[in-house]
């Protein structure tokens, strides 16, 4: 094998600076996943079959979608939109379902993109018996009822993750959410960004908890997908206590990520299983796995999409804390998080929201809110009285922002539906169980019928 210099910290740093952007050239990203299921069954679908998750991915080639495949598998769709960025549709373990969108200049178009996608999913899944549902947890099926899908890193996870939580394999099968992605112009914006959306991420669970169920049955959470996060594993998950801390930045992400024990390394078609070695072994060229190979740039790359703390850093940053939910509120994730990114006031306003918070509360929010939603409480207020401040701010931030559409409304009306949650009160998964226990008569079923894309 041939000899090559090491990567060096700048480099590593280097990766991740790049994506640094002037405020003019700043976009949004939207990604949202969805649970298929058989419509005459409620259950998931496999990945083969006349009704599986790769006929969906067949059929959604009529409309544009490129194939991207591992082995002779499809297991990804690409599309380039008219201004050349692309936008993906890939597979999660158990076949969630995710649209990962393009760079995006406003809500108007991320709402765009995100109807079609949906209108083009369910055209095909109407043909062939299928429908999907936007939820943060699968609510009627097991472990062992979910079909997984066939990507050579998912069968790495699958046997490294009941080492490290109990939780991890309900992670990859049972799980789905709303992200959304965000720039920054410097390290200084990173960080402030980094720092208030890590602490506000809670307040977005509450807001967006929609996943009471498990397995037929009220499981006593609101949000049972972020339940899912606090004992998946404690080496890459969590509310990253050093954003906090004096003298954060981009060299102190890089050594948090070379502490994260790497899953795997890409060679060619193959996953090689590097589950739980060192990738500061790996650059030394010292792991037992691939003797004598270093890592190069994609490792680092492919490593930092291994990382899953609630707010992720890569060339943006990663909002990771909603539950699966309806069209709307695929939408409104990414307005939440621009209107307050997106304008320097709001960005300021937020962080004087929870700049007093310490780590204590950070740690204690995170699993509060998801059993008690909205009606939990930090630093003395209300979880319910945060998100009225939050998405006050964040529409103060859309207002000044000022990105009108075709009919020249400008983008605060997709956050009418978080104002009307917090305003309430009432999560969304407060009124699925209150239709569990009261029209629907405990049939869960109603849920697929009445809540289906």
């Amino acid at each position: 094998m041939a000899e090559y210099a090491p990567l060096t910290r700048d480099q590593l740093i280097e990766t991740i600076s790049r994506g640094e952007k002037p405020a003019d050239q700043w976009r949004v990203g939207a990604e949202h996943e969805k649970f298929g299921f058989d419509r005459s069954t409620l259950r998931r679908p496999a990945y083969e079959g006349t009704s599986g998750i790769k006929a969906m991915l067949d059929g959604l080639t009529r409309f544009g979608w490129a194939p991207v495949y591992e082995g002779d598998n499809v297991i990804a769709l690409e599309r380039k939109n008219a201004e050349g960025f692309t936008a993906s549709i890939s597979l999660e373990p158990g076949g969630q379902f995710e649209l990962s969108g393009a760079p995006l200049l406003t809500m108007h178009d991320i709402c765009d993109e995100t109807g079609r996608h949906l209108m083009e999913v369910k055209q095909v899944a109407d043909q062939i018996g299928l429908g999907f549902l936007g939820v943060g947890f699968d609510p009627m099926w097991k472990r062992e009822d979910v079909p997984v899908m066939p990507k050579g890193r998912y069968n790495i996870m699958r046997a490294y993750m009941p080492t490290k939580g109990k939780l991890g394999l309900d992670m990859m099968l049972r799980t789905s959410t709303i992200q959304a992605n965000l720039d920054f112009a410097s390290e200084a914006d990173m960080v402030a960004k980094f720092r208030t959306s890590l602490a506000l991420q809670p307040i977005a669970t509450a807001l967006f908890a929609n996943s009471p169920f498990i397995e037929g049955k009220p499981s006593g959470f609101l949000s049972a997908r972020a339940n899912v996060w606090t004992d998946t594993d404690p080496d890459r998950t969590g509310m990253l206590d050093f954003v906090f801390a004096d003298g954060f930045g981009y060299e102190r992400y890089v050594d948090y990520a070379l502490d994260v024990p790497m899953y795997f390394a890409k060679r060619g078609d193959v996953y090689e299983d590097m589950s739980g070695q060192s990738f500061r072994a790996f650059i030394d060229g010292k792991v037992d796995a691939l003797p004598g190979d270093r890592a190069n740039i994609k490792d680092w790359a492919d490593h930092l999409t291994t990382l899953f703390p609630e707010v992720r850093l890569k060339q943006y940053l990663e909002m990771r804390g909603a539950d699966g939910g309806p069209w709307s509120r695929i939408c409104a994730l990414p307005a939440l998080w621009t209107g307050i990114f997106y304008d320097a006031p709001s960005l300021a306003a937020a962080w004087d929201v929870c700049k007093d918070w310490d780590i204590a509360d950070h740690e204690r929010l995170r699993r509060d809110v998801t059993r008690l939603g909205l009606k939990a409480e930090v630093n003395g207020r209300s979880v319910r009285d945060v998100a009225v401040d939050m998405v006050a701010i964040a529409k103060d931030g859309l207002k000044n922002r000022n990105r009108l559409s075709a009919g020249m409304v400008d983008e605060r009306g997709y956050l009418g539906e978080l104002e009307e949650i917090a305003d309430s009160g009432i999560t969304p998964a407060d009124r699925l169980l209150s239709l569990y226990h009261g029209d629907w008569q405990g049939d869960l079923s109603r849920l697929y019928r009445d809540f289906a894309y």
